[in-house]
This record gives C-alpha cells, structure tokens and sequence, in this order.
C-alpha cells in the first residue's frame, strides 16, 4: 500500500515450531512526551535499539502528490535501514511503523537528526484485510481542498473555522458531477460534522467506491446538501491529471 508503505507478506515455508511474535498496540492513546524504542538495521548494524519521545502526533506527512499521511514523530535515532521496523511503546508494542527522516541533505549527510517518522499501527491495522488480499481500495471524490482562512470567516458565511474550502475541482469526476464549486466550504461528510480537511480525506479515503453520500457545503454564506458518489482512488491516474493542469494548492480528497 504505497499511501501507508506497509506491506503483508507470507512465509512460503512454514517453520515447525511457534515463531516470536510482537504485540501491537494502541497507536490512539500515544501522546507527546511518551517514550519509545526503534528497531532496525541501520547502516547494516543488525538489530540496533534506540530510544527516545514521541515529538508529535498527527503530522502531515507527503506520501503522494497532494496526499499525506498523519504520522508519528519521534526524536528516536532512525536511520537508512530502520525503514520498516517497529517504535514500541515502553510495553513491547508496536505503536507505528518507522518509514522516513528527515536528513541533512544539504550538507550530504543522510542520517539521523532527531526528527523521525513511523505510521501509526492503528492505520496498518485496519488495512489487513484489504492486504491479505493483495488490494487496498481507497475513496476519491476528485478535489483540492485547504484549510479555511481565520479572516474569511466573514467573507463565507462561517462562525468558525471547522471544514474545509473547496480549492479546484477535477473536470469529469465524483465532485464535478455532483456540483462541487471551488469556492465551496464543506462542513460535513455523509451527516458526520468536519473538524478541518484532514478529516473529510480521512472519510472519503475510508468510503467504499461507488457509495453516495450527502455532503453538506456552505456556498455564497448559505448552507446546501449535495449527494455525491464516491469513486475509486487510483494514484496514478490522479497524479497524471495534476500534471496535465488540474493543480492547486493544499490536500486531495
């Protein structure tokens, strides 16, 4: 699954004895501050430990064009070969999935500088099923949307700044059928209030394609209730639409 770089895999020779295994955990209740521990195999140096914090919870992070994932930060040294080894929490659990850093490039140094990213177990988790099968199906409704503007509560008719404002809108696709507007502000998804943009990607990626739902949009400062069919997500597709022109600003949905 490219937006999670996870994988399932199965032994094709099965041992004749139980195998180890780790326990995963919560990745929900882990908070800033809390300590944990990466395992990989950094540089080559087999089944090297470090520990730290995790520095932030819920971080943007660029998976694909105008896609990303929310990830966990942590100040535990991850080097080049860490990519896919566990954080756990101060009980053994896995609680992400290491899968980046941040690098001194600019000085040619590729290494370790205390910022560190692991996808939350909780996100692989429930992509199991859809790996065990060797597809993961993903929503797509076809916009770009960025987070309202503090001083345009006004200007749309909005008494806070929950929801999301509708930057472009794909020609031919689940959003321009349905009658979505650049301009729009979407404040909720299949009757479900939307607290910023990254809540309406996280409904949509999760709705099965070809479901219609109701969104409900805020347009020229008056509330309205569009039904749109969700489609299915294809990357490559999507990325070759941006190209061609269909660019703007902030996050796909």
């Amino acid at each position: 699954d490219p937006l999670t770089d996870s994988a399932l895999i199965e032994l094709t020779e099965k041992p004749d004895h139980p195998l180890p295994e780790v326990k995963f955990g919560d990745s929900a209740q882990v908070f800033p501050g809390d300590w944990v521990m990466a395992i990989g195999n950094p540089f080559g140096l087999a089944n090297t430990v470090s520990v730290g914090i995790i520095s932030a919870i819920g971080r943007p992070f660029p998976v694909a064009q105008s896609r990303f994932a929310q990830v966990l930060q942590t100040d535990a040294a991850i080097n080049p070969g860490n990519s896919g080894g566990p954080l756990l929490n101060m009980r053994g659990e896995v609680v992400g999935i290491n899968t980046a850093i941040i690098s001194n490039s600019r000085q040619g140094q590729v290494g370790n500088v205390g910022i560190g990213f692991a996808i939350p177990i909780n996100v692989v988790r429930t992509l199991l099923p859809q790996l065990r099968v060797g597809k993961v199906t993903r929503g797509r409704i076809g916009v770009g949307i960025g987070p309202i503007p503090a001083d345009a509560l006004d200007e749309f008719g909005l008494n806070d700044r929950n929801g999301a404002v509708v930057l472009n809108v794909a020609p031919g696709v689940a959003a321009d059928k349905a009658g979505l507007e650049p301009g729009d502000v979407i404040v909720s998804y299949n009757g479900k209030p939307l607290m910023n943009r990254d809540d309406l990607v996280a409904m949509v990626t999760a709705t099965k394609p070809g479901t219609t739902v109701p969104i409900g949009i805020v347009r020229n400062k008056q509330p309205q209730t569009l039904s749109i069919t969700v489609e299915e997500l294809d990357l490559e597709a999507e990325a070759s639409g941006r190209r061609a022109g269909n660019r703007g600003g902030g996050s796909g949905a």
